[in-house]
């Protein structure tokens, strides 16, 4: 476990580093650990960042991004000292982040029910309107296949769902929905399609199949004490990074 006396809003990680984003903070929002030894190294201070919401760390780009709700903005942050800092507007209220297999940022804008990609410079690429059953859409992965997988809140039939999207943010298949008692905040998935999801209205994370049927849970509140906030899967060391409030736990997967 790492701890610490804010809570986090994100975990992501580059090369043997994890890089933790803590929200209410004025500065040195991000903790940088040793992923060996869990060492706090540094901190990095994100200018002109107040609410954070999220941060996911591009490898081929060096850098990390992090989506600033009040000012509706993305800030891209050099990594792994921080020496350089930029950002750019989204124009709609930004949620969690990921980053694309040709090294574009993903924007989840959950009030406008919209997915914006950028390029790691901030120019607009697209934008996908979601449909009226998406309804607070929280985070968004592009997968190999082009296609969009989301998770997504709300009330109704259709709440609570990770689901599977065409190039066109048309709903193909899901999972959850009418009935089912979950919060769905966040997602990883492995190189073989295997979906991670933080459940936090049930204190665990799960695992679904590619074609999004239920595996198992990968922990439970039993383990986790805390409700997953985050996800970030570093599948060469076989761990799966959790944040919890004020903590992260390491879990092996």
């Amino acid at each position: 476990m790492l701890a610490g006396n804010a809570y986090i809003k994100g975990v992501t990680s580059l090369d043997n580093l994890l890089y933790v984003l803590r929200g209410q903070k004025s500065s040195e929002q991000i903790e940088v650990y040793d992923k060996d030894s869990y060492r706090l190294q540094r901190h990095l201070t994100v200018p002109g960042l107040t609410f954070a919401y999220d941060i996911v760390a591009c490898p081929h780009n060096r850098c990390a991004y992090i989506s600033n709700v009040s000012r509706n903005s993305i800030h891209r942050l050099a990594l792994p000292d921080g020496a350089s800092a930029t950002n750019w507007p989204v124009n709609d209220e930004p949620a969690c982040l990921s980053v694309t297999d040709t090294h574009n940022v993903l924007v989840t804008c959950h009030l406008a029910r919209k997915i914006k990609e950028f390029s790691t410079d901030g120019k607009l690429l697209r934008q996908v309107q979601l449909s009226d059953e998406i309804v607070l859409p929280c985070h968004t992965i592009q997968l190999s296949s082009g296609q969009l997988l989301l998770c997504h809140s709300g009330s109704g039939i259709s709440a609570h769902r990770v689901c599977l999207l065409g190039r066109d943010g048309q709903v193909i298949q899901s999972y959850g929905g009418s009935g089912s008692e979950h919060e769905l905040h966040h997602l990883a998935v492995d190189r073989n399609g295997f979906v991670f999801v933080a459940d936090r209205y049930n204190c665990r994370v799960l695992l679904l199949s590619p074609s999004l049927s239920f595996v198992r849970e990968v922990c439970s509140c039993d383990t986790l004490d805390g409700d997953p906030n985050a996800l970030c899967l570093d599948e060469n060391k076989h761990h799966l990074y959790v944040a919890l409030g004020q903590r992260v736990a390491v879990v092996g997967v």
